[in-house]
C-alpha cells in the first residue's frame, strides 16, 4: 500500500499543556481510518496538525504522492457542526462551489466543468431543490450534507471528517456511509467520531487517541479494551439500521 501521510513522534499542546504525546501513525492511499477517543483526548488536535492548522511541539508529519515525498497533498475537510457560522449569508450551491476555489485561477471565474461537478455533488448529497437556500434555513442534517459536498467536490487525496454524523437524520445516516464507501474506492478517509459503534461498523482501521495513540490495523476493538484504555464506560445504543456504541457521560472520579 502507498502511504500518503506519515506521522513520527509527534507531540503537541496548548498553553504549555500536552494534548498529544509521541504519536506515530501512517495513513495509506485507500485507507478508511476511524479516530476515536474520549473528549479532550486529542482527536481534533490530531486533525488540526494534519491539516497544518497547528504546529507540533516536536516530531514531524510527512506527505507522499505516488511513493515520493511532497510538501503537501490535497485534503477536503468537514469541520464539526458547532464550528459553522449558520448566520453567514451563503447558499447551498455556493457552499459546495467554494470547495473548488483552489482549482481555479484567482482572476478567472468558475468553468462549466466546475459547475457540473457541483451539480453532481448536490445530487449525490440529496440536496436537489435546495441549491438557492441559505445555510441558515437548513436543517442540521441538510447543512452537514452541504458541508460534506464541499469537502469532496474537489476530489482531494484525503477527506477528513470531524464528527460527520452529528445532526444527520437517521434516514441519511446509512446513505452517508454508502457515499463514504464509494469515495473510499478513490481516496483515503479519516473519520473522527465519539460514536464508536458507527466507526467500527464502517472503517478499515482505527486509531484510539487519548494523549497517546494506539493503532489497530482492523476494526476489531472490544468495548472492554476501550473501557480499560480510556477509563470511560461504553454504552451500546440501538436505533435505525446501525448500532451505536458511545462513551457515556460520566465523571472519572466515579469510575476509578
Amino acid at each position: 500500500m502507498n502511504r500518503i501521510i506519515e506521522i513520527n513522534h509527534l507531540s503537541a499542546g496548548y498553553d504549555g499543556n500536552i494534548v498529544l504525546r509521541d504519536v506515530n501513525l501512517s495513513v495509506y492511499k485507500h485507507d478508511f481510518l476511524g479516530v476515536i477517543g474520549p473528549n479532550g483526548g486529542g482527536k481534533t488536535t490530531l486533525i488540526k496538525l494534519i491539516l497544518g492548522l497547528l504546529k507540533p511541539n516536536s516530531g514531524e508529519i510527512r506527505f507522499y504522492s505516488e511513493g515520493k515525498p511532497v510538501d503537501n497533498i490535497s485534503m477536503g475537510y468537514l469541520p464539526q457542526y458547532n464550528a459553522i457560522d449558520k448566520k453567514f449569508p451563503i447558499s447551498v450551491y455556493d457552499v459546495v462551489l467554494s470547495g473548488l476555489s483552489r482549482k481555479k485561477s484567482f482572476i478567472k471565474s468558475f468553468s462549466d466543468e466546475h459547475h457540473a461537478q457541483v451539480a453532481d455533488i448536490i445530487s449525490r448529497m440529496g440536496l436537489q431543490g435546495l441549491e438557492k437556500k441559505a445555510i441558515g434555513q437548513l436543517s442540521g442534517g441538510q447543512l452537514q450534507r452541504a458541508l460534506l459536498g464541499r469537502a469532496i467536490v474537489s476530489n482531494p487525496e484525503v477527506v477528513i471528517l470531524d464528527e460527520p454524523n452529528t445532526y444527520i437524520d437517521q434516514r441519511f445516516e446509512s446513505r452517508l456511509y454508502e457515499i463514504l464507501s464509494e469515495i473510499n474506492k478513490e481516496r483515503a478517509i479519516i473519520l473522527v467520531s465519539h460514536d464508536i459503534g458507527t466507526v467500527v461498523s464502517n472503517v478499515k482501521s482505527i486509531a484510539c487517541v487519548n494523549e497517546t495513540l494506539d493503532y489497530h490495523p482492523d476494526s476489531e476493538v472490544s468495548a472492554e479494551w476501550l473501557e480499560a484504555k480510556f477509563e470511560c464506560p461504553i454504552e451500546l445504543l440501538g436505533h435505525g439500521e446501525l448500532p451505536h456504541r458511545i462513551i457515556r457521560n460520566h465523571h472519572h472520579e466515579d469510575i476509578k
